[in-house]
């Protein structure tokens, strides 16, 4: 069996998602029932999705059911029925369930996976084999609190169903005590035949949502099989303000939803904090650029602020914050438009020169006494000028910040720390967000800046009366936001009780303090009538809202803190059946339908990505274009590299290492036809094998598809999909169409990048790049081409002169005890960006790295790929 799940804590989009792409007619197999069964209740979204299969083959097949969520989602519960029996799953500490699921893989059962389908999805699978004319049902459900962004509670849900289903049907049924003001229904695949299938209606507290096409309605053409659902779905929400604020007050716990209206913005003062090191060159520089400049249009002219530039030096663009007057902001412009990438990465040096600036504008009374003061830091790599280790750069900057304005980090692409960024923001009362290095990351940017850049009040403070409440939920806030809201939940210390009375206080822009104090009534009754309530929803939003919040302060907590926080967080996660980081699900197939178990685990924003992209963010050592190999010197600050000129076929050793087990061979490609006129014909890697022998693993990678054999069981994945797969020993993460990220065991780990070119080009092919991360993790024995290579090596650079190449110096190069006319060139770095890659500064061995490489490069020629 294969469950899977992904977790991304940062993530705070509301949306419900629904994908069902692997649910086909395949061999007999018929899907006629699918249903989404959405119910929200004062924004908190109850969800089963039902789907129903026949096999109507005479021989068992396998059904698999694949389910796309909203990262910010718990699943509570997931059962099979078949043939009228249901065979539920069991949510279990993570331990727990690791030893159950571990026993079944240690009978070669099969292993569960952890996909992340997207930004904002990740994917739960189940597959079973059901026998000839039998039916099976799959029922999921999982719950979220949908979080208000730009005025709106927006329910986003994928269809795709790829094949026609009989049943098919989307419900959303909403109730929301204050009133309904307006609710939208929409989808990508919407034509003008199905725009009247969308029934909506709404009225007073509730809104109803049905989306129920006929087979016919489904084709893409009269007489097709293929369907036309295949996109997005979006339902989108408010409700009404009458008063600033909303309490619930259901079976001893409340929920009070506060967000004014009406009130004016305050000022900013918004200070960019750019990181401009030489990884950011490329694309990212120019989209942060692109950004940059659309965000200088939004910028009020009653706000103020600066850049701040940080390579291995730190630079701004004024020595104090800046109002934003048009002319002032002709010249940011023309400052944006002039930043350049350059050197390291001083990190520290650019966030204290940030916090600084901000700290004598408030002491100097340069900025409004009521404005709102934000730092936003942008970097895509680890710090590694000035102070690095990341420990002392979160002591400095909690210390200088003192908790007075909030510190929101973006983290460009996979080369950061995204741990330390988000620990970091949180300590200082900000978040932090991945920035997905794709065509839209300039939109990214800019739509990030675009929450944060309207706020009304600061220091908000929700405040209930002590003798009376119990286990509250967060209730003081630094900034509140124009289009958000506020929640906080709360236990009652007698259940009885049935009002509450309500201080808010907070700072805005003509008033010391917003002040709001009220009393408030609500019983149950109100809410037993109605239809849409799911059991106790206050109880278990509240529940909700305390494992998010306890899990988010676990981030940033040590010690006997985290142990507590920890605790707490897994006791609430069991008692109300959610599948959290410190729970997982357990699912068992009954033994008449090939007994397996697997798990459904909601792991951390992607640690092994982050982890494995981390360990060495500058000194590593690879294989990549024609091929050129890096090697990396960290004591010299420098890089060596050389090519192996090879005819295509001819497969090279990499890394063999005959303590852990693990070997890395490559298989060479040459363009599709011979040049006559080159001397040295092109060749590329276009098949890498690595295996680890005493796992009896062996993984082959091209650039169609990932073939992993484990013993005599085979996996097979192609770059489309989107993974991570974790069993003993081994930990996968393919990132769709661009790398793969692999870890064996306790050694080293590698990052295998994907070169797509145009498919019908008439000379090149796909290819692949080959980077090591942690190879100090392998023996000292370890040898090949890379290998001998994760031992240290020194050389000394005399006699620079010009080269034939004027930008090309040559010089003599003592490596090894031999002397060799080496010559300054560039290699290409394609970790991050597998299109144009980054340049790396390197010292080039000529004739296949002769006098570098122990003996010639035909002594690493194998027979064959294991």
């Amino acid at each position: 069996m294969a469950v899977s799940l992904l977790y991304n804590s940062w993530n705070t989009s509301s949306f419900l998602l629904f994908s069902f792409f692997n649910l086909q007619v395949v061999n007999g197999i018929e899907i006629y029932s699918m249903k989404i069964d959405s119910k929200v209740t004062s924004r908190f979204a109850h969800n089963v999705i039902t789907s129903r299969a026949v096999n109507r083959g005479n021989v068992h097949k396998e059904v698999v059911f694949d389910v796309e969520l909203p990262k910010t989602a718990f699943i509570t519960n997931f059962s099979m029925t078949i043939d009228g029996v249901t065979y539920p799953g069991t949510i279990k500490e993570k331990e727990v369930a690791k030893k159950q699921y571990e026993k079944a893989v240690s009978k070669g059962q099969t292993a569960g996976l952890v996909k992340a389908s997207g930004r904002k999805t990740e994917k739960f699978t189940v597959s079973v084999n059901i026998e000839a004319a039998s039916k099976v049902t799959f029922e999921l459900t999982y719950e979220e609190l949908l979080k208000r962004q730009f005025g709106k509670y927006e329910m986003f849900i994928k269809v795709k169903p790829k094949q026609l289903v009989k049943d098919f049907e989307i419900e959303v049924n909403i109730f929301e005590p204050q009133g309904i003001t307006e609710l939208e229904a929409e989808g990508t695949f919407i034509t003008n035949d199905l725009q009247n299938i969308i029934k909506k209606t709404f009225s007073e507290k509730k809104g109803h949502i049905s989306f129920k096409p006929t087979l016919d309605q489904q084709r893409t053409c009269a007489n097709c099989s293929q369907s036309v659902l295949d996109g997005d779905f979006t339902v989108k929400y408010d409700v009404k303000r009458t008063t600033p604020d909303n309490l619930q007050i259901v079976n001893g716990y409340f929920v009070h939803f506060f967000a004014p209206t009406n009130l004016p913005n305050l000022p900013k003062n918004v200070i960019f904090v750019i990181d401009i090191s030489g990884s950011m060159s490329g694309r990212e520089i120019e989209q942060t650029r692109e950004a940059l400049l659309k965000i200088l249009d939004d910028i009020k002219e009653d706000d103020f602020f600066n850049f701040i530039l940080f390579g291995s030096e730190v630079r701004t663009w004024k020595e104090t914050l800046i109002k934003a007057t048009p002319e002032n902001l002709d010249e940011a412009r023309k400052f944006v438009r002039g930043i350049n990438t350059e050197g390291m990465t001083n990190l520290h040096g650019g966030l204290m020169r940030g916090i600084d600036m901000l700290n004598a504008a408030h002491e100097g009374n340069l900025v409004p006494k009521r404005s709102a003061s934000i730092i936003i830091m942008l970097t895509d790599g680890q710090p590694n000028v000035g102070i690095s280790n990341t420990q002392d750069i979160q002591a400095h900057v909690k210390k200088a910040i003192e908790g007075k304005y909030p510190l929101y980090n973006l983290g460009f692409g996979y080369g950061v720390d995204y741990n330390f960024l988000e620990k970091m923001a949180l300590e200082n009362k900000g978040l932090a967000r991945r920035i997905y290095p794709d065509s839209d990351a300039s939109l990214q940017l800019q739509g990030f800046y675009d929450e944060v850049s309207n706020p009304m009040l600061t220091d908000v403070e929700l405040n209930y009366p002590v003798n009376e409440i119990s286990d509250l939920t967060k209730n003081s806030f630094k900034h509140f936001y124009d289009g958000s809201e506020i929640v906080v939940a709360g236990r009652f210390i007698d259940n009885n009780q049935n009002s509450l009375t309500v201080d808010v206080r907070g700072e805005g822009v003509s008033m010391d303090f917003f002040d709001l104090s009220t009393v408030h009534k609500q019983t149950a009754k109100a809410f037993q009538e109605q239809q849409y309530i799911f059991g106790d929803y206050i109880e278990r939003l509240w529940a909700y809202l305390t494992i998010e919040q306890l899990l988010e302060e676990r981030i940033a907590a040590t010690g006997e803190e985290k142990e507590n926080l920890t605790a707490e967080a897994l006791d609430l996660s069991l008692k109300y059946k959610f599948v959290t980081p410190l729970t997982s699900m357990v699912v068992t197939k009954p033994e008449t339908y090939d007994n397996q178990d697997g798990i459904a685990d909601k792991p951390i924003e992607a640690p092994q990505l982050s982890y494995l992209y981390n360990s060495h963010p500058t000194w590593y050592t690879s294989v990549d274009g024609d091929p050129h190999f890096i090697i990396s010197v960290p004591q010299k600050k420098d890089a060596i590299c050389f090519n192996i000129n090879e005819n295509p076929g001819a497969v090279l050793n990499l890394i063999n290492d005959p303590v852990t087990g693990i070997t890395v061979n490559g298989e060479l490609i040459g363009d599709k036809r011979v040049n006559s006129d080159a001397k040295i014909q092109n060749t590329y890697f276009g098949k890498l094998g690595i295996a680890n022998k005493h796992l009896d693993l062996r993984l082959t990678v091209t650039p169609e598809k990932i073939t992993i054999q484990n013993g005599n069981e085979k996996t097979g994945f192609t770059w489309l999909d989107s993974v991570t797969l974790q069993q003993e020993g081994l930990t996968l993460i393919i990132n769709r169409e661009k790398s793969l990220v692999l870890k064996m065991g306790s050694g080293a780990s590698f990052v295998i990048v994907l070169h797509q070119v145009w498919k019908k080009h008439p000379l090149h092919q796909d290819f692949l790049g080959l980077y090591a991360l942690e190879s100090e993790k392998l023996s000292e024995q370890t040898h090949g081409l890379l290998g001998q290579f994760f031992h240290p090596i020194d050389f000394t650079i005399l006699e620079i002169h010009p080269g034939s190449d004027p930008k090309k110096p040559d010089a003599t190069m003592i490596v090894k005890n031999n002397e060799l006319t080496v010559t300054r060139g560039w290699q290409k770095d394609y970790r991050r960006d597998p299109k144009h890659g980054v340049d790396v500064p390197c010292w080039f061995v000529h004739n296949n790295g002769a006098g570098l490489i122990d003996g010639v490069h035909t002594d690493y020629i194998v027979s064959s790929l294991f």
